[in-house]
């Protein structure tokens, strides 16, 4: 898809509302899935003073998050032209997908990443700061009680089953037309 990188994002929310259960449902899918290693992770470190411990987390959260982003793209390349999550495959077809919006339209999709971060940050931090405090939400956990780590954790899985069919969209709508289960893409390359 041509246009702006405004153009694209407003076409990806228009599509989202239009889509939004299979888009959601698959969200939601992933996100389940990502919270194991997410809560593992965390648990992990908990009462581990390390600021370095706590970033190697954050890193390996990053890496899951980026895993679950691309599962989800993949699932939902053919959402534009009124087809259906496509599950199997999805993890390949998805990094396909976004290698290509990136090469394609990187600002675009750094405008994706930014609007999606945005979100997910208005519907994580208040309640992380609020369960947690502002220094362990940054740094170490420092041990924290299983009521706040809960309302931390809910809100990331909020945010994540939020955000994440939007970016997909976003990458879908720059870096595919409809794609075959191999990958080749049915109307050319962008």
């Amino acid at each position: 898809m041509t246009g702006s990188p405004r153009d694209v994002l407003t076409r990806a929310l228009r599509l989202l509302v239009r889509h939004r259960r299979t888009a959601y449902l698959t969200a939601a899918l992933a996100t389940a899935v990502n919270t194991v290693p997410d809560v593992v992770r965390q648990l992990l470190v908990r009462d581990d003073p390390s600021r370095w411990h706590a970033l190697a987390v954050d890193v390996v959260g990053v890496l899951t998050a980026v895993l679950a982003q691309l599962w989800v793209t993949g699932a939902l390349v053919d959402l534009p032209e009124g087809g259906v999550a496509r599950r199997r495959g999805a993890l390949a077809r998805g990094t396909r997908v976004g290698l290509r919006a990136v090469r394609a339209a990187p600002a675009t999709v750094l405008a994706g990443v930014v609007a999606g971060g945005a979100v997910s940050a208005v519907l994580t931090l208040p309640a992380s700061v609020a369960a947690l405090g502002a220094g362990q939400v940054i740094g170490p956990l420092r041990d924290p009680d299983v009521g706040a780590f809960a309302v931390a954790t809910v809100s990331d899985v909020v945010a994540s089953a939020a955000t994440l069919p939007f970016l997909a969209l976003v990458l879908v709508l720059v870096g595919a037309g409809r794609v075959r289960d191999g990958g080749d893409r049915v109307t050319g390359e962008p």
